[in-house]
């Protein structure tokens, strides 16, 4: 009996196997690293001006954009048969006059913008004063299913909240994802919470192990201006930002408490917030400016007759930190591989989707978002406007800052096995000859950190394609050396488009996602997300609405 089993399933498998709906090797072929280079050298060239937000750079760079759309023949995706999809943001740039201090016990600590604190005023008001109370909260976080709250009902209205980045330390799976950051651990979560709960402000304490990147990352990510989308009704924050650790360290050691012990105490869920004995005074003046961005979609229709009206996207941020005025030396933040690397493969997956002759079953949308260093503000908008509705939409795959270092070896996807299309994942890596890397901590929480989240907060099966750390014909401490003769250029004005690159792995990489989309376009059914995972309600939500209309 067990024998005749193991044939019905081995039977099974194959003929699932053999419904896999093959790409159109012709297509797969024409994929071209040299054009993709082109692309990466033009958008991080300095004359786009490191496609700032709200920047003259960012609108040169969604021509660019659009333009190679229309060359390469895919339809318009945006308003009004345009390729542009605009959206209205609010720009918030604080001003020198600006100041932040700390009264304590020992009197009054001023603190000092970009070295102490960043910070800025999120009301959208450009006029801010705030004198308020500190309330120690612990990491920020109420999640009823984790048995987790770190507020206990503690009225918070009006009052600063000091908070740690990250999430409760644990290596449970069940508890917090274990070393794998949640969204909850996320910076985002933490002003929208704080601001529900109706705190005036957040100083969330830096640590660099938690939060996965350098004060120097959090300083050039946050002190030139900074955007949030237009209109909506959330409550929002007077005071939004971040404190260096060891000024975090002194303040907590001037009224008596110990950094390292609260550390411990808000690993625990009998932690309780503490009011301490310290207010935060600043005067905040901040140029608040209306601002258009524009997402720039391209659309390759389905040849199925019952698919056509569903889609795939691939997305790929074009945006970057601009020109930092004011800054010596070099102070245009280029973004090649941040993310110019990730529009050079999206451009050409486009054009080889375009000029295939065979043309897969539901369409193909290719979206250059903005506003990603912003907060995921482009993708977001994408995500809530999409050119076909949520519920029909099969998979969404981006594609975000990949070295130029050859064909890797190692694929990441961190977040492919939550949903139904894994084994096809697994099947076409193993078919690239790719090691699928699975299985590995995300302390980072790099799955809520990219585009393909707001998607997947929509309901839609969404990751993020990326490298490991081992390219063909080269050794893991060879990679190791190139990383150390870059140094670190991430954020940084260092990320400059280099001559001796090497385009064949970002080829590859194309070839690779033309694939996936393409067997997701074609297979008979909608990729879902795996049952009990966070986003499948949000999937659910979405198709209902759709039958509904």
């Amino acid at each position: 009996m067990r024998r005749t089993i193991a044939i019905l399933v081995c039977v099974f498998s194959i003929a699932a196997f053999a419904q896999q709906p093959a790409v159109p090797a012709a297509a797969l072929q024409s994929v071209d690293g040299q054009r993709i280079r082109a692309h990466v050298k033009f958008l991080s060239s300095d004359l786009l001006e490191g496609r700032g937000t709200g920047q003259r750079g960012a609108d040169l760079a969604a021509e660019y954009l659009a333009t190679i759309f229309a060359l390469e023949g895919l339809q318009p995706g945006g308003d009004n048969g345009a390729y542009f999809q605009k959206f209205p943001m609010v720009g918030i740039a604080g001003e020198p006059a600006s100041t932040i201090a700390v009264e304590g016990p020992s009197g009054t600590t001023a603190l000092k913008f970009g070295d102490d604190v960043v910070a800025g005023d999120n009301s959208q008001a450009t006029l801010s004063d705030l004198d308020a109370p500190v309330v120690f909260v612990g990491y920020g976080i109420t999640a009823p299913e984790y048995k987790w709250d770190d507020f206990k009902g503690a009225d918070l209205k009006g009052k600063v909240l000091l908070m740690f980045v990250n999430e409760p330390v644990s290596e449970d799976e069940k508890f917090f994802n274990g070393k794998s950051l949640t969204y909850y651990g996320r910076w985002t979560y933490k002003y929208e919470e704080a601001a529900r709960r109706g705190a005036a402000g957040v100083l969330l304490i830096h640590k660099t192990d938690m939060a996965s990147y350098g004060w120097d990352v959090v300083k050039s990510s946050w002190s030139g201006e900074h955007f949030a989308l237009a209109g909506g009704h959330q409550p929002r924050l007077k005071l939004a930002g971040w404190l260096q650790l060891e000024v975090a360290r002194k303040l907590l050691a001037a009224c008596g408490k110990d950094f390292d012990a609260l550390f411990k105490d808000a690993q625990s869920r009998d932690f309780q917030p503490i009011a301490l004995p310290l207010r935060v005074k600043a005067h905040l003046v901040s140029k608040v400016r209306q601002v258009a961005a524009s997402n720039v979609v391209g659309i390759v229709p389905g040849a199925g007759p019952k698919l056509k009206d569903q889609a795939v996207i691939y997305s790929a941020h074009y945006d970057h930190l601009g020109i930092h005025a004011g800054m010596s030396g070099d102070n245009i933040y280029n973004g090649a591989v941040d993310n110019a690397t990730g529009c050079g493969v999206l451009l050409e997956m486009a054009r080889v989707v375009a000029r295939s002759a065979v043309k897969p079953r539901r369409a193909m949308v290719f979206a250059a978002v903005a506003a990603e260093e912003q907060g995921l503000l482009g993708s977001e908008f994408l995500a809530q406007h999409p050119p076909v509705p949520a519920g029909a939409i099969a998979l969404a795959l981006n594609f975000d800052s990949f070295v130029p270092y050859g064909i890797p070896e190692q694929i990441r996807a961190g977040g492919a096995q939550r949903t139904t299309f894994y084994p096809v994942l697994e099947q076409t890596a193993r078919e690239f000859h790719f090691e699928l890397m699975r299985g590995r901590p995300d302390p980072g929480g790099g799955y809520y950190r990219s585009d393909h989240f707001s998607f997947a907060h929509t309901g839609v099966p969404a990751f993020s394609l990326g490298q490991g750390s081992i390219f063909r014909g080269h050794t893991e401490e060879w990679t190791k050396e190139q990383d150390k003769q870059r140094g670190n250029t991430y954020h940084q004005p260092s990320d400059e488009f280099r001559q001796d690159w090497d385009f064949s792995g970002l080829a590859e990489l194309a070839r690779f996602g033309v694939s996936l989309g393409w067997k997701a376009a074609d297979q008979p059914q909608l990729v879902e997300w795996q049952k009990g995972d966070e986003f499948e309600a949000a999937r659910l939500k979405s198709q209902a609405a759709g039958q509904g209309k």
